[in-house]
This record gives structure tokens, C-alpha cells and sequence, in this order.
């Protein structure tokens, strides 16, 4: 290889980073301003602002602002799977009752820690998920989220600890719907029912009501004892502060 060669290539390797660090900060940039203000709401000029772009760049690497919020819809699921896929290497693979525990745990504080995918996704349902229809990758990430699940399931069911009739996608709504619920309606909760929803004993309650409800729906009766508290989150950070706008809606 002659110098001149190599230095074309290291040249085309740095525009290429550069690019990529481009596109990154863009949809950095959409996840948030779509997390505030929603699809309506979330101007390009806004998001190439504060990514430090042009608005045309944002045109160049995403084609429109509709292909640019596809994105952002499946890059929160994807950041979603990888933060499971860490999980599932701490998952209790000899007690499934035990590692149904530690996924309902870590569902339950993902939305806590990050209400701009419980935003966004509220957005995308008062859009009735017209754009999410138009991604061909959603499938294709939801199918990660079900493996595991489906994985931890069938070990109790060996074991004669779960119901045969457990299925992994409706237990997976069922751990979604407590979850997402609450923290896309905390604000009307709290005012509806006089009780500040997001405290730090009412965190710690709802989850305690999302352990017994789901591990009481899938176990067979008598199997196991009223379902023990989830282990100790290994990070010992409290729930992130919200610091998007979230619209209350009932959401599935």
C-alpha cells in the first residue's frame, strides 16, 4: 500500500466517523425534543439547534422528519434490549421465580429512569402508532424482549412452578401495562387519587403490587410462596429525576 493510499483511507475513515457522530448527536437531539413536545410538537429547527447541526443535515441522514422519528422509536427499543441484554447475563437461570423477579424489577426501574421512552411512546400512541407501523425492525427488536421472557417461563414450567398455559406475550403486557401505566399517569393519578403517585414509598409499593400481581398470575397454586422482594438494584442510584414532559393517556 503507497502512502498516498493509506492516507486516502484514513481520510475516508475519518469522514465516516465524523459522520456517524453526526448522525448520533441528531438523534440524541430528536429523542429528547420528541420527548418534550411530541411528534406535532417537535420542530426540525429545534432539534438541529440544540444537536449543534443544520437542518438540512438532518434531511441528508434521515430523509424526513417522519423516517427521523421511525428512528428514534427504534433506537429507544434498542437501548431497551441492550439494557436487558446486560440483565440476562445476572438472570437466575437455577430459579426461574427468582429471575421472573429480577425482570420485573429491572421493567419497572427502566421506565422510572427513563420517562423519555414512556413520553415518547404516549406520543406515538395519541398518533395511534402510525409510525411505528412504518418501521420494519419493531418486530424483529420485540422478539429479544419475548426470547427472554419465553426462556424464564419454560424453566418454571419444568420445574412445575408456573402454569402451562403461561404465555410469554401476555405475561409481557402484563408486566408492560403496570409499569408503563403508572408512569404515564402519575400526574392525573396524583390528583385524581390525592397521593403523591411518584414518592418514594409509592415507587417502592407499586413495585412491590407488580412483583405479587404477575408471580401470582403465572404460578401454579400452592407452587410458591408470596413472591420475595426483588434483589438489590446493583447500581443503588435512586429513580432519575423526570425532566420531560409526559402526556397522560391510557396506553397498551
Amino acid at each position: 500500500m503507497t502512502i498516498k493510499t493509506a492516507t486516502q483511507r484514513a481520510a475516508v475513515g475519518t469522514r465516516a466517523r465524523q459522520a456517524q457522530d453526526s448522525r448520533d448527536r441528531i438523534l440524541k437531539a430528536a429523542v429528547k425534543v420528541f420527548a418534550q413536545r411530541g411528534y406535532d410538537g417537535g420542530r426540525i429547527e429545534r432539534i438541529s439547534s440544540l444537536a449543534k447541526t443544520y437542518d438540512r443535515m438532518i434531511y441528508y441522514y434521515f430523509g424526513s422528519k417522519e423516517k427521523l422519528f421511525v428512528e428514534v422509536l427504534e433506537t429507544i427499543y434498542l437501548q431497551l434490549n441492550e439494557a436487558e441484554q446486560k440483565l440476562e447475563g445476572e438472570l437466575d437461570a437455577a430459579d426461574p421465580v427468582r429471575a421472573l423477579s429480577q425482570l420485573i424489577d429491572f421493567v419497572w426501574h427502566y421506565y422510572l429512569e427513563h420517562p423519555e421512552f414512556v413520553a415518547i411512546l404516549t406520543s406515538e400512541n395519541m398518533s395511534q402508532g402510525k409510525h411505528a407501523r412504518k418501521s420494519v425492525r419493531l418486530r424483529d427488536i420485540s422478539s429479544y424482549a419475548l426470547s427472554v421472557l419465553d426462556g424464564i417461563l419454560s424453566r418454571g414450567k419444568a420445574a412445575g412452578l408456573f402454569r402451562p398455559d403461561a404465555g410469554a406475550r401476555d405475561v409481557y403486557m402484563v408486566i408492560a401495562s403496570l409499569g408503563y401505566f403508572y408512569n404515564s399517569n402519575h400526574h392525573t393519578l396524583s390528583a385524581f387519587l390525592g397521593e403523591p403517585m411518584m414518592s418514594p414509598a409509592a415507587v417502592s409499593h407499586w413495585r412491590d403490587v407488580m412483583q405479587q400481581t404477575v408471580l401470582r398470575a403465572v404460578a401454579v397454586p400452592g407452587s410458591i410462596p408470596d413472591a420475595p422482594p426483588a434483589p438489590a438494584r446493583p447500581s443503588g442510584k435512586p429513580a432519575r429525576k423526570r425532566s420531560t414532559t409526559t402526556r397522560s393517556a391510557m396506553a397498551g
